[in-house]
């Protein structure tokens, strides 16, 4: 009799998967996010905010989309959290047989068209959009932007997400060439501050990171720490 109930109840939920079930809970994944990186002279700086949401509901608060893919190589990601991640594991493997097979660190405009190749070739399945950026010894610093669709342009500075339609006029405003490490800090946190303020995807906490030749620095602003740009 149990068996029976179970699988009435069962049939009556595969019919109709909105009956009954929170909006939540059948929602894709979504970093749905701000991401941005800057170039400066010795290398990059790069962030992001850490929401990720269900649908309207916050699933994480404290993620880390900043996704490293080779020793002085790392991604922003933004979109789907499933496809951006699978694609982050892809090109980090393929980074990895080209060191092996080359006995060289790989260039970062290598791993950019590696990225773009997963994005073009799967464009129609994927929700994905990606900031590429790193160091290599060929051209220093260097960000390369890749929004939904797959294309790929190299950018002194680049902004990404749902939260960054609300910055671009502050950071085309702001920004200026031959940047210090300390300003363009300052450019990228107040950016991704704005951008949580207004947009209802992003939030939680900032996470920077510098990358130069030297390697990779991270740090962190708390949510109760941000950049505020009005009268208390």
């Amino acid at each position: 009799r149990i068996q029976i109930l179970f699988e009435v109840n069962m049939s009556l939920f595969e019919n109709d998967i909105s009956y009954d079930v929170p909006e939540w809970m059948t929602s894709e994944h979504m970093t749905g996010t701000t991401i941005m990186a800057v170039e400066f002279a010795d290398g990059v700086v790069f962030g992001a905010d850490s929401r990720t949401s269900t649908g309207t509901y916050v699933a994480n608060r404290v993620t880390d989309k900043l996704t490293q893919v080779s020793d002085k190589i790392y991604c922003c990601r933004s979109g789907s959290a499933a496809d951006t991640q699978a694609i982050a594991d892809y090109v980090k493997f393929y980074l990895d047989l080209h060191e092996n097979e080359t006995n060289d660190e790989p260039s970062v405009e290598i791993a950019s068209k590696m990225f773009q190749l997963l994005c073009y070739n799967n464009r129609d399945h994927l929700s994905a959009s990606i900031i590429c950026a790193g160091w290599d010894k060929v051209k220093g610093g260097q960000v390369y932007c890749l929004p939904l669709g797959g294309m790929c342009v190299r950018m002194p500075f680049a902004i990404g997400g749902s939260g960054s339609t609300y910055i671009y006029g502050h950071c085309d405003n702001t920004y200026k060439e031959g940047m210090s490490e300390e300003e363009c800090l300052k450019f990228v946190s107040d950016a991704v501050a704005l951008a949580m303020h207004r947009d209802g995807s992003s939030g939680g906490m900032i996470r920077l990171a510098v990358l130069t030749k030297d390697g990779c620095k991270r740090m962190n602003i708390p949510g109760n720490q941000l950049p505020t740009f009005w009268s208390k």
